[in-house]
């Protein structure tokens, strides 16, 4: 599952392409520097293209600022780095307008593990300031995972408490 924050039409920018780096650069500068674009050239950009530039630059932040947040409550249930769906600005670098980071979801060995896990993966979708609506159902579906894990451990609870499982429709049957 992953935990798809930001997507590209929130901010109504056409993706350029789409890739997931294997390493993500620590700011948007670090892209920006990779990308051959003397800063000479902006100021040779129409205002329209000068304020599309602010506008994917402030993009870009938001993203990464976004996916770093569920990466850092992910710990070590994220399976990579993020990965980012990129726009060309008309200036000729790259800037992130959309994100996501994928996290193993599976339940754990144990009730208690899978706790621990859905609570740590609902923690890490709604890490951002503002979490995105797929943030918000990967939550509610670590909630599920959690209340399931919850009645499993109850169940166990209740047989060892009873030696056998209790009968159908959760009677207990007691002799005095």
């Amino acid at each position: 599952m992953s935990i798809g924050a930001l997507s590209p039409s929130s901010a109504n920018l056409t993706p350029v392409r789409s890739e997931a780096p294997a390493q993500v650069p620590a700011s948007p500068n670090a892209e920006a520097s990779t990308t051959s674009s003397p800063s000479s050239s902006t100021t040779k950009l129409s205002p329209e293209a000068l304020a599309l530039i602010d506008k994917l630059k402030a993009r870009d932040t938001e993203v990464r600022q976004h996916e770093q947040a569920h990466m850092a409550a992910a710990g070590g249930l994220a399976t990579g780095g993020p990965s980012f769906t990129y726009q060309r600005g008309p200036n000729g670098v790259s800037y992130a307008i959309g994100g996501e980071v994928n996290i193993d979801t599976s339940p754990g060995g144990t009730p208690e593990e899978t706790i621990q896990r859905a609570r740590t993966i609902e923690a890490a979708a709604l890490a951002p300031a503002e979490p995105s609506g797929p943030d918000r159902a990967v939550a509610a579906q670590a909630q599920q995972m959690e209340a399931k894990a919850r009645s499993e451990l109850a169940q166990q609870q209740a047989q060892r408490a009873y030696g056998s499982k209790p009968a159908a429709g959760g009677a207990v049957n007691t002799y005095a």
